[in-house]
């Protein structure tokens, strides 16, 4: 693990924060950092705080950080256990990871996928399709377990 890289992002971070978006380390190692998400606005998740844990493995940047919510999030991308289903969390040849994304790009695709869910690559087959063929209860639902999970 790279520490001087990691405390580079997270100051570039804390100084000039992408919107809605903090970081900040757990530990002194720099192995574990917390992020908070605020809801993209138009989304039903936009009255929510949402906290993300983020694992940095020893090979970073040439492999991708482990992200999860620790909130409950209802979201076809998201399991119950907080895991992301995002392509940029993946190594290559199935994931598309490079070490140029760094943490903040990772964290803005997160978000963006709080805004634009994808049914088509779901961990959560039943919220997809609730997603694609009833988006009003989709919507409510999202809405509640935010009300519940993130404010």
């Amino acid at each position: 693990m790279q520490r001087k890289r990691i405390s580079r992002e997270i100051l570039k971070m804390q100084k000039n924060p992408p919107p809605g978006i903090c970081i900040f380390a757990k530990d002194d190692k720099l192995s574990l950092l917390e992020s908070k998400i605020k809801g993209p606005e138009g989304s039903p998740y936009e009255a929510g705080i949402f906290t993300l844990e983020i694992q940095i493995p020893e090979r970073y940047p040439f492999a991708p950080p482990s992200i999860k919510f620790t909130n409950k999030v209802y979201h076809p991308n998201v399991d119950e256990n907080g895991r992301i289903c995002l392509d940029l969390l993946k190594m290559p040849p199935s994931g598309g990871w490079k070490p140029t994304i760094g943490i903040e790009g990772l964290l803005i695709a997160v978000r963006m996928l709080l805004e634009s869910p994808n049914p088509d690559d779901p961990l959560m087959s039943d919220i997809a399709c609730e997603y694609k063929q009833n988006i009003k209860e989709f919507i409510r639902k999202a809405k509640e377990w935010t009300e519940k999970h993130a404010t």
